[in-house]
């Protein structure tokens, strides 16, 4: 594997690596830093812990082959304080170069002390969107000759509601490269690159493989919302032949209740809540009990309320309407314990664009990519931005009318949810489901 003294890299900067005992560049290193000193820009998708900070670090570093003018000529947008925080800690770790000015800029009380050390004099500025926005409003942040913008964790960025402060930023320097790292690439991320990302080159670095679990087998919906996702669910429910069991998870009591009154205006007493938070809905003390039910068709499981495993083998669906907090909650649950057994189960999840990070940390445990599953024909996607004039009958409150969370069937697509026929005969063998 070569170097980092092969990666155009200055040599002050090669000793540096060297010395905290960085002996060979990782992939991202290797495939970025060449394209980073020519100038191109890039979006690099990665996971976390692949050296996607030590990356753009190193290449910032490499600009400064002179004696610093102290005017801002790098900005890197990273998402919170601690964040700012841990980048200034890395490029104190690697920079020699005592001459160069690193101000950090972040939420706190009042703005004049960060104010000052810009005006004293900066070089690198790492700071997160709203705080850089505030300050360059007020005139003190200078970007006149930033010619490297950066933005890191551009998917946490979204999560946060940062699009319209980096969006500015950019649009308000002149004209410099733009590096953008994300460890998933989704159409938000897309949206708010677009204005100032045109001639880029992508690099994607996936996971080395290791043994995979043995898990069910995985489907992901893609869907926009969270209005989707109930129509979704509902549009699998009204196929009573293949989803005769199913366990639908949950984050919090709040949506749990929305899918059940949701669910129940039509299924009335086949849907059901793992130990039932009101005195009137349906509900079961264990997964056997729901499983014995003939008529009981959704267990609905809350992840805040389990506090202990619970058994489900044998149920023919598991479908993760919210990922939970932690991925080792979900790799529990769809690790196949009994693979040499004729019973199948299908792990469905859906998930927004927002959570395509945590599916991501998922594939990256369990070794598995999970199938994206093509959305069914007949479903109604709703719109994120409705007109106030046109009002719907679908409420987030009482969940979408009997019949709104589809379009009619066409005659080709009936009952077709992506399952092979194969598949369907499997799951609707008796002895899966008594």
């Amino acid at each position: 594997m070569a170097g980092f003294d092969k990666l155009k890299l200055n040599k002050q900067l090669v000793r540096s690596v060297n010395e905290v005992g960085y002996t060979a560049p990782k992939e991202v290193q290797q495939k970025t830093l060449t394209r980073i000193m020519g100038g191109q820009d890039i979006i690099t998708i990665a996971p976390e812990g692949f050296g996607k900070t030590t990356a753009y670090i190193l290449g910032a570093l490499n600009r400064f082959n002179y004696a610093p003018e102290g005017v801002p000529k790098v900005l890197i947008l990273v998402p919170d304080k601690e964040q700012v925080l841990a980048v200034i800690e890395q490029f104190e770790l690697l920079n020699k170069n005592k001459s160069i000015s690193i101000v950090g800029l972040y939420v706190t009380a009042g703005t004049e002390a960060q104010m000052d050390a810009l005006a004293d004099g900066a070089d690198i500025v790492v700071a997160t969107p709203d705080r850089a926005r505030a300050i360059y409003l007020k005139l003190a942040l200078n970007l006149n000759k930033i010619d490297l913008f950066i933005v890191d964790d551009a998917d946490q960025m979204i999560k946060k509601g940062m699009q319209l402060p980096i969006a500015e930023l950019a649009n308000s320097i002149p004209k410099c490269q733009h590096l953008v790292f994300t460890d998933v690439m989704h159409s938000r991320i897309e949206k708010m690159i677009a204005p100032f990302m045109k001639l880029h080159a992508v690099i994607e670095v996936e996971p080395k493989e290791e043994t995979p679990m043995i898990t069910h087998q995985q489907l992901l919906y893609n869907v926009p919302n969270f209005l989707t996702k109930l129509n979704l669910l509902n549009l699998f429910f009204y196929d009573e032949e293949v989803f005769t069991k199913s366990i639908v998870f949950v984050n919090n009591s709040a949506t749990a209740e929305k899918i059940y009154q949701s669910l129940n205006r039509r299924m009335h007493n086949a849907v059901a809540y793992l130990n039932a938070p009101f005195f009137d809905a349906i509900g079961f003390k264990s997964v056997n009990e729901f499983k014995a039910e003939k008529g009981a068709r959704v267990l609905i499981v809350v992840n805040e309320n389990e506090e202990e495993t619970i058994d489900l083998n044998g149920v023919p669906f598991l479908i993760h309407f919210d990922l939970p907090p932690g991925k080792e909650i979900y790799i529990e649950r769809i690790i196949n314990q009994d693979p040499d057994s004729d019973d199948e189960t299908l792990a469905l999840t859906f998930a927004t664009d927002l959570e395509l990070s945590q599916v991501k940390k998922i594939e990256q445990a369990t070794g598995k990519k999970m199938q994206l599953a093509a959305l069914p024909d007949e479903l109604v996607i709703v719109s994120e931005t409705k007109p106030k004039a046109e009002p719907t009958k679908q409420s987030i409150k009482t969940g979408p009318e009997i019949g709104a969370a589809f379009h009619e069937k066409k005659a080709a697509n009936s009952k077709n949810y992506n399952f092979s026929s194969g598949q369907k005969a499997k799951m609707n063998k008796k002895k899966k489901h008594g």
